[in-house]
């Protein structure tokens, strides 16, 4: 794992972001593989390192690197809106079939190199090693 840098923080914040279309399994095909390019370039115009991206007919898994001053939400949001706004005009026959591209609903998870009890165990022991 190697740290990323602000001018002032340095961070390793990843989230894994799932998302699902409106209808069924669309994102097949020269959509997919668009939905993909556009994706990419969403999550790099907001600082976002794309770890992984995998977009499958029924829904879309990414798992991106982010400055800690984007919230989640931002992220999901903005590449939700802004994705849907390219591929529709891309694919304007999709408007018909589906109305709005994605669902407003969405999952999303922090990932990192520990688990939480090993972070709470750190913490708690700091006042026996202050101590040795």
């Amino acid at each position: 794992m190697r740290l990323r840098s602000t001018r002032y923080v340095k961070y390793w914040c990843a989230y894994r972001f799932v998302w699902i279309p409106n209808r069924g399994d669309i994102l097949v095909g020269s959509i997919a593989e668009y939905t993909r390019e556009v994706l990419r370039g969403v999550a790099e115009e907001i600082g976002c390192e794309v770890l992984a991206l995998d977009v499958m007919p029924d829904h879309v898994h990414a798992l991106l690197l982010c400055p800690p001053r984007l919230a989640p939400s931002y992220i999901a949001n903005y590449l939700k809106g802004k994705s849907a706004r390219l591929i529709l005009k891309r694919f304007p026959e999709l408007r018909a079939r589906v109305g709005k591209l994605w669902s407003r609903s969405y999952f999303v998870a922090t990932v990192g190199d520990v688990t939480a009890d090993i972070v709470k165990q750190y913490i708690e022991e700091q006042w026996s090693k202050v101590e040795e």
